[in-house]
C-alpha cells in the first residue's frame, strides 16, 4: 500500500495466519515485519500516508461504518475537528506538500458527497461543492447501521432506510410497520456499506423501508465470516436474510405481510431461493440476472473465468462429481419451482456471460408449465446487469409498478420511461399495471 521515504520499508495489507487483514511494515533488507494497525472485526479499508515524509499516519477499518485509527498524534486534533464538520465518513482526497491544507471529502447518507478545503493552522473547513448539485435540495432519507444476530449468533452488519417523515422526533423506528424491500447484494463475495445509496433512496421515496444485510460470506469482516458461507447457498446464507427480516418485523420496521425480496446476481439467486425455500415469507420477489440452477451455473463459467472454478467449487459446491451435482441440485431454486406462491419479476440480459439467459429461461419455462404467473423482462443488448441508462430507467419503472401491486407503495406511472430502451417482455406483460400499454406505445 506504499513505501517509506527510503524505499526500504513496504506497507502491506496482510491476512496470512490471521482472520482479518492488518497493516504491516516490511523491511525488504532484514525481512522484519512490524504490525502497525489491526482490528479484530474488520479488514483494512484505507491508509493515510504523509505526502512527503511517507510514514503511515492513520489506518481505516470499516465495520458498520468507517473508523480511522490514528497512528500519528500530529493529526489527532485535525481528525477530532473534522468529525464535527459533518456526520459523514471522512476521506482526505489531497494535501498540499507543506501539509497546511487538505481537501476533505465526506461520504454522506442523506446528501451528495461534500468537499471541503481544510486549513490545518486555523482548524477551519470551508465548504466547496458537492458531487451532485441536483440532489442538494432534495429531501433524502437517512441510512441507519445496525448489528443483527443470526440464529447461530453471528453478527450481521446491516443497514436500513426509512421513508422521510415516517419516523417522528428523530427516531430510528417508523411510527407504524411499513412495507419493506429486502435488498440483497450480489457477489456474494461483496459487502454493503453505509452511505448514499440510490436504490435505498428510490424505494424509501416510494414509501418502503429498505434493508440490506451483510450475510455470511460477505467480505470485509475477516476470513471466518466469509468461510461461514461455504456450501451454504440456500441454507445458512439464506437463513441470515430470513433472520434479518424477522428482526425488522420484531422491531416494528416491517409489516410481515408486505416484505419483498430483491437483488441482482447472487441477490437474484437469493430472491428465487426466498420464493421457493420459504414460499410464504415474502409478498413478492424481483430477480435480476440471478441463477436458478447451480449445476448449469457452474457448468457455463466462461473460459476467462476458469481460475475461479476452484473458488466456486469450494464455496458453492463441486459440479464435477456425482455427489456434488446432487448437492447443488438440492440448493437450486429450479428444483422447487412448484413451491412458488408469490408474484415474481425477472430481469435478464441476453448477452450475460456469467449468469446466462438460460438461467432465467429455464425457471420461466418451468413456471409456465405449472401455470405459475411470472413477468419476464428481457434486454437483448445487456449483459450481467443493466448498463444502458435507458434500460435501467425502464426496468426501474417496471419494478416500481410491480412493487405497487404487491406492497401498495407509491409509484409513478410508466409514461415515457421506455423511450430508447430495448426492453422486451416475452412473458407476463399483463401482470403489471400499464406495462402492456407503455410497451405498445414505445413500439409505435
Amino acid at each position: 500500500m506504499g513505501f517509506d521515504k527510503t524505499g526500504q520499508i513496504v506497507y502491506l495489507e496482510d491476512s496470512r495466519n490471521r482472520n482479518t487483514s492488518a497493516l504491516f511494515a516490511w523491511d525488504t533488507k532484514t525481512g522484519k515485519q512490524t504490525l502497525l494497525a489491526e482490528n479484530p472485526q474488520a479488514d483494512v479499508s484505507a491508509v493515510m500516508i504523509h505526502p512527503t515524509e511517507k510514514h503511515v499516519q492513520a489506518v481505516a477499518f470499516t465495520y458498520e461504518r468507517k473508523h480511522w485509527q490514528i497512528l500519528d498524534k500530529t493529526i489527532a486534533a485535525d481528525f477530532a475537528y473534522l468529525k464535527t464538520v459533518a456526520d459523514g465518513e471522512v476521506r482526505i482526497a489531497d494535501r498540499t506538500l507543506d501539509d497546511k491544507y487538505w481537501i476533505v471529502v465526506y461520504l454522506m447518507d442523506n446528501s451528495p458527497v461534500r468537499y471541503y478545503r481544510y486549513n490545518r493552522k486555523t482548524q477551519k473547513a470551508q465548504f466547496l461543492f458537492t458531487n451532485r448539485e441536483a440532489l442538494e435540495e432534495k429531501s433524502l432519507a437517512k441510512m441507519y447501521p445496525t448489528i443483527i444476530k443470526s440464529r447461530d449468533k453471528l453478527n450481521l452488519v446491516s443497514y436500513y432506510t426509512l421513508p422521510v417523515g415516517s419516523a417522528r422526533d428523530g427516531k430510528a423506528r417508523p411510527d407504524k410497520p411499513l412495507p419493506m424491500v429486502l435488498l440483497v447484494h450480489g457477489g456474494p463475495w461483496w459487502r454493503d456499506d453505509w452511505g448514499y445509496d440510490s436504490r435505498h433512496q428510490w424505494l424509501a421515496n416510494r414509501g418502503y423501508a429498505v434493508l440490506s444485510v451483510n450475510f455470511r460470506s460477505s467480505t470485509g469482516f475477516g476470513k471466518a465470516f466469509i468461510n461461514a458461507g461455504n456450501r451454504e447457498w440456500g441454507a445458512a446464507m439464506q437463513h441470515d436474510l430470513i433472520d434479518a427480516v424477522n428482526w425488522a418485523i420484531q422491531e416494528g420496521i416491517a409489516d410481515p405481510a408486505k416484505v419483498a425480496i430483491m437483488g441482482g446476481s447472487y441477490g437474484g439467486y437469493a430472491t428465487l431461493a426466498g420464493l421457493t425455500f420459504t414460499p410464504q415469507k415474502f409478498a413478492c420477489g424481483v430477480d435480476i440476472v440471478g441463477p436458478s440452477n447451480l449445476v448449469t451455473l457452474l457448468e457455463t463459467i466462461p473460459p476467462y473465468w476458469a481460475p475461479v472454478i476452484a473458488q466456486f467449487t469450494t464455496r458453492v459446491g463441486d459440479h464435477r462429481t456425482k455427489e456434488g451435482r446432487a448437492f447443488l441440485t438440492t440448493r437450486s431454486p429450479l428444483t422447487y419451482v412448484d413451491r412458488i406462491q408469490r408474484p415474481l419479476l425477472i430481469g435478464q440480459g441476453a448477452n450475460d456471460p456469467r449468469v446466462k439467459q438460460a438461467e432465467s429461461d429455464q425457471i420461466v419455462q418451468a413456471m409456465q408449465q405449472k401455470n405459475i404467473p411470472v413477468t419476464y423482462a428481457l434486454y437483448p443488448d445487456e449483459g450481467h446487469g443493466f448498463q444502458k441508462q435507458e434500460n435501467r430507467l425502464s426496468f426501474s419503472a417496471v419494478t416500481e409498478a410491480f412493487l405497487f401491486e404487491c406492497l401498495g407503495g407509491r409509484y409513478e406511472p410508466i409514461g415515457d420511461d421506455f423511450e430508447g430502451s430495448s426492453l422486451t417482455v416475452p412473458i407476463g406483460i399483463e401482470e403489471i399495471p400499464g406495462l402492456k400499454e407503455a410497451l405498445s406505445e414505445q413500439k409505435t
